[in-house]
């Protein structure tokens, strides 16, 4: 087996027990190795410290896959961390509506697996994982006895690793469309063609926690996409819920599950730009027991987090101006280079511009299928703050 040769001092982020290193903390490689092959990973000094797959093109270029200089990265190693992936969700979670392998903190680096009613949807996003990709569908196959599989590689970063982007069928049988219960709320999720892998799992625990802060409200949920967060204050006993997104294709599909909830005659949904809206809608004086945001990522690199702060201060501010005294905001980030103090920080900086104050009720991350290694800051990417607002002369 070829080994990659750590630059002296490199060695430390491998002891804090980082699964990544980068192509520039590595000195040279010996032995005969492909791009996605596994090697060794080797100190300065020739001390075995770890073993994962390689490719050069990538600037993580090393993932590691196990500490143990006795175990074999194969098959068998593949099969027994699906396993214990789904293992460790059948204490807690519904396998029907769930993530089954969140990448790196399965130990399985760049694979992502998630479950909506009988269907798995499958992402592998470095070349390393993609030559391990049957063995994978195989494992998924033996542990859950799924409908279908289905592949959605159809994502810019695997450019990156030198892969092509696609989609397709790996196992059985996928519909174009699969219903999914989440806490008791239907529906349907287009696995095929919807963001991602369809439907973000993430959110699933806050959205239950929103029940308390809904029930015989009036409630704005912004960037709702199918509805999830304003489907669910319908079901725990909203007054009537506006859900907004720029996309109609979006506030359509979100529209059929309010129907397939028998929720449309207190859910409704808006296509419209939300800075727009709720600028608009400030102007007008208009007023919510409770506002949900939950927006895209408002960046995907360091670079831009000073912008994306920005984002985040506008919608949040626009936001609390129109809360009802007593109401409250639920407000998202899933950026993950705007660190948690960072989104506290700006939060506040909103209330104070909106001449509001708040009390935190709780803040909270992504759901337990989402597990966070405490060694990799990126694993922790999603920030959920509820916040009680009042006015500050009021």
């Amino acid at each position: 087996m070829a080994r990659t040769v750590l630059l002296p001092g490199k060695e430390k982020r491998v002891f804090t027990c980082h699964p990544w290193i980068f192509r520039s903390d590595i000195a040279r490689v010996e032995g005969d190795c492909l791009p996605g092959d596994v090697v060794d990973i080797v100190s300065s000094k020739g001390r075995f410290l770890a073993r994962g797959y390689y490719n050069p093109n990538s600037q993580i270029a090393l993932r590691i896959m196990t500490y143990r200089e006795d175990e074999a990265v194969d098959r068998a190693l593949i099969f027994r961390r699906i396993h214990e992936a789904i293992e460790y969700r059948r204490t807690f979670a519904d396998l029907k509506s769930c993530r089954l392998v969140f990448a790196e903190s399965d130990r399985l680096p760049a694979l992502i697996v998630d479950a909506f009613g009988d269907v798995l949807v499958l992402q592998c996003l470095a070349l390393g994982m993609e030559r391990f990709k049957q063995d994978v569908v195989d494992a998924l196959a033996e542990e859950i006895h799924p409908q279908g599989i289905w592949e959605r590689n159809d994502v810019p970063v695997r450019k990156l690793e030198g892969l092509e982007m696609n989609t397709g069928l790996l196992y059985g049988e996928v519909p174009d469309r699969v219903l999914m219960t989440e806490n008791g709320v239907k529906f349907w999720v287009d696995v095929k063609e919807g963001q991602k892998t369809g439907f973000f799992l993430d959110q699933k625990e806050n959205r239950a926690a929103i029940a308390p802060f809904v029930r015989d409200r009036t409630v704005l949920d912004c960037f709702t996409h199918t509805g999830s967060f304003a489907l669910h204050a319908g079901k725990y006993g909203a007054k009537e819920v506006t859900g907004v997104d720029i996309s109609e294709y979006a506030c359509l599909f979100a529209a059929e599950n309010a129907r397939l909830n028998e929720l449309e005659d207190r859910v409704h949904f808006v296509t419209a730009n939300a800075f727009d809206l709720l600028s608009e809608q400030s102007r007008q004086g208009i007023k919510y027991d409770t506002v949900i945001l939950d927006p895209p990522a408002f960046t995907k690199s360091r670079g831009a987090v000073e912008s994306a702060i920005r984002g985040y201060k506008e919608i949040n501010l626009r936001a609390m101006k129109m809360i009802s005294p007593g109401g409250y905001l639920i407000t998202c980030s899933c950026s993950q280079h705007v660190l948690p103090e960072m989104f506290r920080e700006m939060v506040l900086d909103a209330a104070k511009d909106a001449k509001v104050l708040l009390r935190l009720v709780e803040f909270r991350t992504q759901g337990k299928d989402h597990p966070i290694l405490p060694y990799a800051r990126e694993t922790q990417y999603l920030k959920c703050g509820m916040y009680q607002v009042f006015p500050m002369n009021g």
